[in-house]
């Protein structure tokens, strides 16, 4: 499917997306050309099948790209094979982070909706999803980004906030089993200066309000041990302290999954990529009323690196905040309201939990902007975009979100041409904001 685009730029472009969801884009000569969705290129037919599309189209169109755009992630099927691409086409290879893909694409969304959108000084974008390559090396997906532009030319982009860090213990293998996530997340919950008082009503965290090792690991047992035996318990722990083959991740889709699991609507394995946060959403009700996010202030000591020394200030006021500041929604207390209430009516708590992250990015929103109307100019992408009931929270605040969910399949007008619907939300969008950043930038 072909879109004609504003912007001309002399470079003939390439962009291959990510690795979850298959599809490329193509810029050359004013327009860009949007592929249908390949599936997991994780599957080894669906890859060699994506890489013969590509090879094909460039071949038939007769174009030699300038410029290959790939995903950040250095592992990346698409980024390895994005390498390969620019040697054999002399071209040069640019990976781009993520999340700001993600962005781009809702950006670029609205740009092809409204014709007439004109980019203005200052925007800001939400990206959430279950994994995104950090530019610090961290594995991100609850990011705030504000973006700074001139004459329709991205200047800047600034990590302004995001979801607190949890560990993703042994790494891949928690998305996999998100009891995992589950148990480093805890394990902050019962820590000995804020472990939550339990309710009586609470059968399986009757252990007592012990505030040692041992108890707290008695508590997190008593939660985790339907998906573990004892010493395979011991064993997660243990690396957890030891942080061998551990990763801190802000995404927004393990703290969901960890929630899923903690309610009981999924099991600590998933059936598709997306099971356990479908489940969420699908036995959720209506929210309680009683939890507010939590924001927290870091102060980072060079903006430039947002792993260097930092100064913690839990009663910030948004309205001295300095160019360094970064706001973070403490997700370890959106857990021990959950530990507390788990006796409650568990769809509710499921509706509270979606919330609690709506909520609390908004607010974070409010607090880089110092205001309580609002926002403009504000976009959100990424998988968990697709998530009804924080997607229906921050539209009603008048952030951007596609209307696209679903990977592309065009659709068809009665002469045969295909018909543009849309961006999609998730990674089925990403390749189109990489080609999208890059023509802005």
């Amino acid at each position: 499917m072909e879109l004609n685009f504003s912007i001309d730029k002399k470079d003939a472009i390439i962009a291959l997306g990510a690795e979850s969801t298959g599809n490329f884009c193509v810029y050359d000569k004013g327009k860009i050309y949007f592929s249908e969705d390949f599936g997991d290129l994780l599957d080894e037919k669906n890859w060699e099948n994506y890489k013969k599309i590509v090879l094909k189209y460039l071949k038939d169109n007769k174009i030699k790209p300038q410029i290959i755009l790939t995903d950040l992630h250095p592992s990346f099927y698409t980024t390895l094979w994005g390498k390969q691409l620019a040697q054999k086409y002399k071209a040069k290879h640019i990976p781009i982070q993520h999340h700001h893909a993600h962005i781009f694409s809702a950006i670029g969304d609205k740009i092809i909706q409204n014709t007439k959108y004109q980019l203005p000084d200052t925007i800001y974008g939400i990206a959430c999803d279950g994994t995104g390559y950090g530019l610090d090396g961290k594995i991100w997906g609850g990011e705030i980004f504000q973006v700074k532009s001139s004459k329709l030319k991205v200047k800047s982009i600034s990590r302004m906030g995001y979801i607190e860090n949890q560990t993703l213990i042994g790494g891949d293998l928690a998305v996999k089993e998100p009891a995992r996530m589950l148990i480093s997340i805890l394990d902050k919950v019962f820590s000995a200066s804020s472990s939550p008082v339990i309710g009586r009503r609470c059968p399986v965290l009757r252990t007592g309000e012990g505030t040692s090792e041992r108890e707290k690991k008695k508590k997190i047992y008593n939660i985790v041990k339907k998906h573990y035996s004892h010493n395979e318990f011991e064993l997660l722990h243990n690396q957890l302290q030891q942080k061998f083959n551990c990763l801190e991740t802000s995404s927004a889709g393990r703290i969901l999954d960890a929630a899923s699991l903690l309610l009981g609507f999924c099991r600590n394995s998933r059936n598709y990529k997306h099971e356990p946060i479908d489940l969420l959403e699908k036995n959720s009700t209506k929210p309680y009323a009683d939890l507010k996010p939590k924001i927290t202030s870091i102060k980072f000591a060079d903006s430039s690196l947002e792993n260097s020394k930092f100064e913690i200030d839990s009663k910030f006021n948004p309205a001295k905040r300095d160019q360094n500041s970064k706001f973070i929604l403490d997700t370890t207390d959106l857990f021990k309201y959950l530990i507390r209430n788990l006796h409650k009516d568990k769809k509710r708590l499921a509706a509270t939990a979606q919330l609690y992250l709506a909520e609390g990015i908004y607010e974070i929103l409010q607090n880089i902007q110092n205001t309580k109307y609002q926002i403009q100019n504000t976009f959100f992408a990424g998988g968990i975009a697709n998530n009804k009931i924080i997607s229906d929270y921050l539209t009603s605040k008048g952030i951007y979100v596609s209307k696209k969910i679903h990977p592309v399949k065009f659709e068809r007008s009665e002469t045969g041409k295909a018909v543009f619907n849309g961006v999609p939300r998730g990674d089925a969008g990403l390749s189109f904001g990489q080609v999208l950043y890059y023509l802005l930038s």
